[in-house]
Parts: structure tokens; C-alpha cells; sequence
């Protein structure tokens, strides 16, 4: 037995409160946050040496620039940090902040430039919509020929990535973290009470959470526990020359630019300057041997082959762009790995399906990413929850249908989407359709246009003859606008039919069934054959979740969510029932169940054609659950409508959606029943005031601001997550509400994000918009503080660099269904009398 008491020159801790297994950038900047945070017992174990694998070979770029709203606050955390880390340390980081220029040479992407700054007023982050002269002040050797503006980011630039993981790692090591190398895991195995032994050469650690954040060994290290990460890496180029004289007589250094249309970014190094271009999919090699084979034994500090003729077309277009290259020396080319998940975003937090694994992996931008990323884990691990929300991140948004073919094909989209044009409702339809598919997915798939929702297909709208059809995406409206128009009328007027399929589905049963739901759940259960909405909240009062509940028998529970969230949901639901000793059974039952939603005036009169079940309003009411046959199979039915309009979602086995489907077109003939897609679903929703999870809430709201008292029970018996915290938020008061606002436009609708202005202030931000057919008014939600949110409000929202007139109104503009029908029977009835 080797003597463990002390191994690579230090003592050897057989405890942890958290492993990180890999030495990266991102996995020391976690131990140094955790570490600086207070914990005690953090252990980083290395396989060979700090920065080995993609960290060491990157070329450093450093902007607080990013097209997501959340993922600009991991960019400005991670500056911050890198600004102050030299004088905390004492270790020098190599940074530079010559300030950064994306620059447009094409109208389509002038529109990008302003779409992106009204996202970013609202921000923390500075960034400006700059003239061709300023471009030309900030890179003095751009030709200037076809340059028509640029976004212009102070702050920005590069750092030395080796010496910022030894600074990051020698800070690590100053708050009392444990760093060894070489120790590679050889195996991890979970304990009976949620702890992982985590094995190596020298020992085992008994560790309270692992976190992989293995880089491109991630994959192997998450095979140990059952787990095929999405993972695969890219060969990215980038060539440095030789001193160039031009660059070498600038007074300063040059801004970082990055010509979009050339795909590829160029900085100063030095006295020369390093060029590194993003391949077209055709041409970009993709490691994917080491998806199915493993990584090659000892590969750490090395590189792949160059390929200087893969990159040539870039090479002449930054020539074009930057004179001075054409007779620049090339004095180095460097190839090396890249980690690249399907949608190119990390997949950073708690792993559905086992208890305390985390990952912090797929970073096709580790150094930007490191310092933010650590901040943000950190805080969630000693928390409990997250500072803020980044589910775009969430490790759970893959699943079983995330297979090699389909990561293999969306990585070499994702690596020659890089500096794509980013339009609103992007789509990007390499690797599909998955093995996700609806029951009905065969008969609709060529009849409109497809989005892509968690694997699945699911229709945006519907095509008729003399449609200008397919996907046309635009900053302002599109080939859509009219067709779904048409089907809002389909839904106000007649009746229409929607697949939902892609819904999160779970049963909960046993016998601490309702105990369960009442802890997690802000709302009180509804009885058996009743469905109400419910809310999880985080301990700080903050919304995780938006469920549809219905008790279908005595502690037989059927849980929908979005699909975006369905894994996410899970775990946060499992969590809680294995940590509080709930005697229950929980079942994701997603894939099996399809789901139709059918709306509309005439849509009682369908389906009573095809059952014995009584549908009438005394009969079926609204927010009640039955099962019912429909055309001689086997339905669940429930009363509720996401459009607000008279509506039903039947729950069907996936074997007997087509049947069903077919059933109720068929019997509707008569009645104009017609398709309808998730574009005229969410037009219908905003305008009868729906919120919407994601977007009017989130884990950066809470149920007061966003309107959501009526389902937020204070006074119910039970202690449920976040009450305490709801309570304080309400003694103290709120600050800001979410607001119902007209927007006057033209040819633009509001997509949610864009910045609201008042006096020439920023005062807040939409959440989502839309044009409403019904009321022939471009509507959103919007946060605003409480003094600017009484209706009659006046305010402004930015659209693509124009402020628009807009007003808060009551909600809802146009009332639901059930609402139209309650005050008729009062009219009525005072009629009567």
C-alpha cells in the first residue's frame, strides 16, 4: 500500500467538499471562487499539467460582447475579474485591452449591429453603434472600402492564457485550495448518501460533489458514470506572423477585429498579427474519433496538422480587408482542439440523473467564459441556486435523442454558423429530424414551417397555396406575418388543431405524492380531475418553473412544462424528493405521450362528434381532467387552452396520435377546422395577458413583479420552497412590475429584450412581443419600475436603433374565452331579472 499521507509534495486529503476534475482555465477559476467564497475542502485534480488541452493554445480573445442576454454577464464578470487578478495574486496575466470592432460590411448586417445594441442598453456592459470613421481611428490598416459600421466594445482584447490559469491557480492555492498534478481520475463511484469516491493513482477522495470540467476529456470522464456528453472537438486554425512594419510604428495597439462577413478575427501580437478564421462546414475537420474512440493516451500539449489551403479562402478576404497582411511572414500556424457542444453554448451546472455531479464542459470559448462561469458555479454550489439565470446552458437541455450522428452534424453547423447573421426565431436545421418525433410529425411535416423545440419537430406555421413559403428569417416581418395572421383567425373564428407533443410530461404518485408537490409548489393541488397552474420557486423567491398540474386519481399526479425545461424541472423535482425522503414514484414520461391541442369556437362541436362523453360546458367545465374515448381510443382530456380560447389538450399514446388526428380533421370539415403553429399560439397568448416561462419569469424574477399572485397561495397550510423569502419580498414592497404596452411600429414587432426609454433614460426591457392580429396592435410585456407602470404610461421601445412610441394599457387587451363566457351568463341573468 503506497504511503498516502503526502503525494506529489504536499499532504494527500482522502475528503472533499468538491472534486474538479480537469485544470483548465474554467475548473481552476472554479477552485479559486470556491475557495475564495469560503469553502474549505476544494480539491482540483489535474491529469498531467495546469493548461494542458485547449487552454494552452487558445488564442486569448477576451470581449464582453455576446448576442445572449445572460451569457454578457458571465463575459463581464470574467473581465472584471481579469482586470484585478495580477494586483490580487501577484502573478502578471498578460492583459490587453485595445478595446474590439465587429464590423459590418453588408445592410443585413448594419440591422444585426442595432437589433444587438438595443439589447444592450439595458446591460451593464458599454457598446457602441460606430461610423466607418471611427472604425478606421480604431484599426488605422483597414481598407475601408467596404466597411459600413461597426459595434464598437471598450474593454475588450486578449489575455495570455497559460499565465492566466497559473494566476487563477496561485489564487486558488492563496484561499486554501488543494491542486494536484498529475492525478488523473481513474474511476468514480456514487455513495449510498449522494458522495462520489473518486479514484486515482495516488488515492481515493471521498467527495461531498464532482465537478468534470475536463475540456475535451469530458466525454471520458462522464462515461465513468453511464453518461455520453455532447461533447466533440473541432480542429480551429489561427496563423501569426512575423513583425509587420506598419503595425510595429503605431503609437497603440490595435482594436481586436472581427470581420464577420470574412469569418474570422484579427488582432495585434506583438509586432505582427494573429489571424484565426471560423471554416465553412464543408471544409472544418471535426475530431469525432475522439467521440468514439477516446482521446489518444498522453495527448495534452499537443497540436493537429495545419492546413493552410483549408483556410485560404479567409486568408484573401482578410488581405482585402487588412493590407498589410499580403506581405506579412507567416511564422506560425496553430491547430488544435476546440471543444464544441451541438448549439456551440457549455453545458454548465447540476447533471439530471445522478445526485451532485456538476458539469462545467463544451466551452468553445474557455478563457472568456472561465472567470464569469466560476463566479456563476460558485455561487450556485454554495447557495443552492443560481445567481441568475442561464438555462440556455443547462447541462439537461440534451437528452437520449442528443446522439454521435446528430452532435457530429450540428458541430460543424454551430463551427461555420460562428459569424452567422444572428435574426430573431433563428433556425438551423442540420441533423434533423431527430429519433424525436410525434405521432403525427410523418403527416405534417412537409405542410409548413418546422422549429426545433428539445429533439423536436414542431410547426410554426402552416403554408396554403400563393404562400411565399420556407424559412426567411428578417429583423422585421417576414414571409410568416400573413399566414399566421390567418391562423389567429383559424383559432378566434372557427377551430384549429396544434401539435404540443414536445411538452415536458412526468407523473408523480406514491404516497407522499401530495406532500411532495405542496413543498415544491407555490400553489395549492388541485382535487382529483381538476388541473390548475403552479409555480417552483427557488429558496429566494425566485420562479424555476411553470407546471400545469392535474390530480388524475387520489395521489396520482401528471406534471406539464415546457419543452425547453423538461430535464431541468426533473431534476430540480427529483432532488427534492431524495433529499427529503419522499415516498414516491416519479416518471418521465415525455416520449410516450403525445399531445394535441385543439381551440377554437367550433371545437366542442368536433369533438362531440366523436365520443359519448358529455363536452358541454356543465359537463366538461373548464379547468377539469376526464378520460374520455375519442374515435374508439383512449384519451385524456383536459379543459384548458394556451391560446384563451375555447380549447382542449388531449393526451394520446403516441401510437394513436396519427388515428386521433386524422379522426378530428376529418370530423371538423365542416365546422373549417385547420392547422395552426406555435407562432399564432404565442400571438394568442400575449394578447390575453399569458405570461410566459422564460420570458415574462425566470430564475431573475419573482412571482410578485411578474403578476402571478393569483397562483402564489401565502396563506396555504404548507411550508413551501421560497415562502419565507416571498413574505420579506412583500413586506418590503416592489420595485418594478410587469407591464402590458402597445407598441405604435411599422414593419417591426417586438421580440422580447429590446431596451424601454423614458425622458431619454433607460427604464427597463421587454420580455416578449407581438403583433396581435385580433386588435391590429404590435403589443409586449415589460418590466418597468412601479411608479412608471400605472396604466396610461407613456414610454419608448428601441426597435433596430429607432424609438418607438409606446403606452401601458390594461391587461389583457383581448379577454380569454372562459372570461367572455362568465360575463354573458351575468348579463344574462341581470337581463332576466
Amino acid at each position: 500500500v503506497p504511503d498516502t499521507s503526502t503525494v506529489l509534495g504536499k499532504r494527500w486529503k482522502d475528503t472533499a467538499d468538491t472534486v474538479i476534475i480537469g485544470g483548465g482555465c474554467v475548473g481552476v477559476s472554479l477552485a479559486y471562487h470556491l475557495a475564495k467564497a469560503g469553502m474549505k475542502d476544494v480539491v482540483l485534480l489535474e491529469k498531467s499539467e495546469l493548461t494542458a488541452g485547449s487552454t494552452w493554445h487558445a488564442a486569448g480573445l477576451t470581449t464582453y460582447y455576446h448576442p445572449g442576454i445572460n451569457l454578457k454577464q458571465v463575459h463581464y464578470d470574467s473581465i472584471k475579474l481579469y482586470e484585478t487578478l495580477e494586483a490580487e495574486t501577484g502573478q502578471a496575466v498578460g492583459f490587453h485591452n485595445p478595446g474590439s470592432v465587429r464590423i459590418a460590411s453588408t445592410a443585413a448586417r448594419v440591422d444585426e449591429m442595432k437589433y444587438q445594441m438595443t439589447r444592450t442598453h439595458w446591460n451593464v456592459t458599454e457598446q457602441y453603434f460606430i461610423g466607418p470613421e471611427k472604425v478606421h481611428e480604431l484599426f488605422p490598416l483597414l481598407n475601408m472600402d467596404k466597411v459600413l459600421a461597426g459595434l464598437y466594445t471598450p474593454g475588450d482584447g486578449h489575455i495570455d492564457p497559460y499565465s492566466l490559469t497559473m494566476a487563477l491557480a496561485a489564487g486558488a492555492r492563496m484561499y486554501g485550495a488543494q491542486i494536484y498534478n498529475p492525478a488523473p481520475v481513474s474511476g468514480l463511484k456514487p455513495t449510498s448518501d449522494g458522495k462520489w469516491d473518486v479514484e486515482t493513482p495516488h488515492g481515493t477522495i471521498r467527495a461531498n460533489r464532482i465537478v468534470n470540467s475536463a475540456g475535451f476529456w469530458a466525454r471520458e470522464v462522464g462515461e465513468m458514470i453511464g453518461f455520453k456528453h455532447p461533447t466533440i472537438p473541432v480542429h480551429h486554425q489561427y496563423v501569426v506572423t512575423a513583425t509587420v512594419p506598419e503595425v510595429k510604428a503605431l503609437k497603440k495597439e490595435l482594436a481586436v477585429i472581427r470581420d464577420l462577413e470574412g469569418s474570422y478575427y484579427l488582432r495585434q501580437e506583438r509586432d505582427g498579427l494573429l489571424f484565426g478564421p471560423y471554416e465553412k462546414m464543408e471544409k472544418m475537420v471535426l475530431q469525432d474519433s475522439w467521440v468514439t474512440d477516446g482521446v489518444p493516451p498522453g495527448f495534452g500539449k499537443e497540436l493537429f496538422e495545419s492546413d493552410l489551403d483549408r483556410i485560404m479562402e479567409h486568408v484573401e478576404m482578410a488581405m482585402e480587408m487588412v493590407p498589410v497582411l499580403k506581405n506579412a511572414d507567416i511564422i506560425n500556424i496553430v491547430s488544435g482542439p476546440i471543444t464544441y457542444t451541438p448549439d456551440l453554448l457549455p453545458m454548465v451546472g447540476p447533471h439530471h440523473g445522478v445526485r451532485n455531479y456538476w458539469t462545467a464542459i463544451g466551452f468553445g470559448y474557455g478563457v472568456i467564459h472561465a472567470g464569469g462561469i466560476g463566479k456563476f458555479l460558485s455561487h450556485w454550489i454554495m447557495n443552492g441556486e443560481p445567481p441568475y439565470d442561464l438555462i440556455e446552458c443547462d447541462p439537461n437541455r440534451y437528452g437520449k435523442w442528443t446522439d454521435v450522428p446528430f452532435m457530429c452534424a450540428k458541430a460543424r453547423e454551430s463551427y461555420g454558423f460562428n459569424n452567422v447573421v444572428g435574426y430573431p426565431k433563428e433556425e438551423r436545421f442540420e441533423g434533423r429530424p431527430t429519433s424525436r418525433m410525434s405521432g403525427v410529425y410523418e403527416l405534417l411535416k412537409g405542410k409548413g414551417s418546422m422549429g426545433f423545440h428539445a429533439g423536436w419537430e414542431q410547426p410554426h406555421w402552416f403554408y396554403k397555396p400563393g404562400d411565399d413559403i420556407g424559412y426567411k428569417p428578417s429583423f422585421r416581418r417576414t414571409n410568416w406575418f400573413g399566414p399566421v395572421g390567418r391562423e389567429c383567425k383559424l383559432v378566434m373564428e372557427k377551430v384549429g388543431v396544434i401539435d404540443l407533443t414536445p411538452f415536458g410530461k412526468f407523473t408523480v404518485k406514491g404516497k407522499d405524492s401530495h406532500k411532495l408537490l405542496d413543498r415544491l409548489f407555490a400553489n395549492t393541488m388541485p382535487k382529483v380531475g381538476h388541473t390548475n397552474i403552479s409555480h417552483m420557486l427557488t429558496p429566494t423567491g425566485r420562479v424555476f418553473a411553470e407546471v400545469t398540474i392535474t390530480q388524475l386519481t387520489p395521489g396520482e399526479f401528471l406534471l406539464i412544462t415546457g419543452s425547453g425545461s423538461e430535464l431541468h424541472d426533473l431534476r430540480w423535482i427529483e432532488t427534492e424528493a431524495v433529499n427529503g425522503g419522499y415516498d414516491v414514484d416519479i416518471s418521465n414520461v415525455t416520449d410516450d405521450i403525445g399531445v394535441l391541442g385543439i381551440a377554437g369556437p367550433n371545437s366542442r362541436e368536433v369533438l362531440q362528434k366523436l365520443t359519448n362523453e358529455d363536452m358541454s360546458d356543465a359537463g366538461f367545465k373548464f379547468l377539469h381532467c376526464k378520460s374520455i374515448q375519442l374515435a374508439g381510443l383512449p384519451v385524456r382530456a383536459i379543459r384548458i387552452s394556451y391560446t384563451g380560447e375555447l380549447g382542449w389538450e388531449l393526451y394520446i399514446d403516441q401510437k394513436n396520435m396519427a388515428p386521433v388526428y386524422q379522426a378530428i380533421m376529418e370530423a371538423g370539415k365542416d365546422e373549417g377546422i385547420d392547422n395552426f403553429g406555435t407562432y399564432a399560439m404565442a400571438s394568442l397568448r400575449l394578447e390575453k395577458g399569458f405570461r410566459g416561462w422564460g420570458a415574462e419569469m425566470n430564475c431573475d424574477t419573482n412571482p410578485l413583479e411578474a403578476g402571478l399572485d393569483y397562483f402564489i397561495k401565502l396563506n396555504k397550510p404548507g411550508d413551501f420552497i421560497g415562502k419565507a423569502a416571498l413574505q420579506e419580498i412583500k413586506a418590503k414592497g416592489l420595485k418594478r412590475k410587469l407591464s402590458y404596452i402597445t407598441v405604435d411600429t411599422d414593419d417591426i414587432d417586438p421580440e422580447g429584450n429590446e431596451t424601454i426609454w423614458c425622458n431619454g433614460k433607460v427604464v427597463g426591457n421587454t420580455t416578449s412581443g407581438a403583433y396581435s392580429y385580433t386588435a391590429q396592435q404590435s403589443l409586449a410585456f415589460a418590466y418597468l419600475p412601479v411608479e412608471l407602470s400605472s396604466v396610461g404610461q407613456k414610454v419608448e421601445v428601441e426597435l433596430l436603433g429607432r424609438k418607438y412610441p409606446a403606452m401601458v394599457i390594461q391587461e389583457p387587451l383581448v379577454l380569454t374565452e372562459p372570461t367572455r363566457t362568465r360575463l354573458q351568463k351575468k348579463a344574462k341573468s341581470k337581463d332576466i331579472t
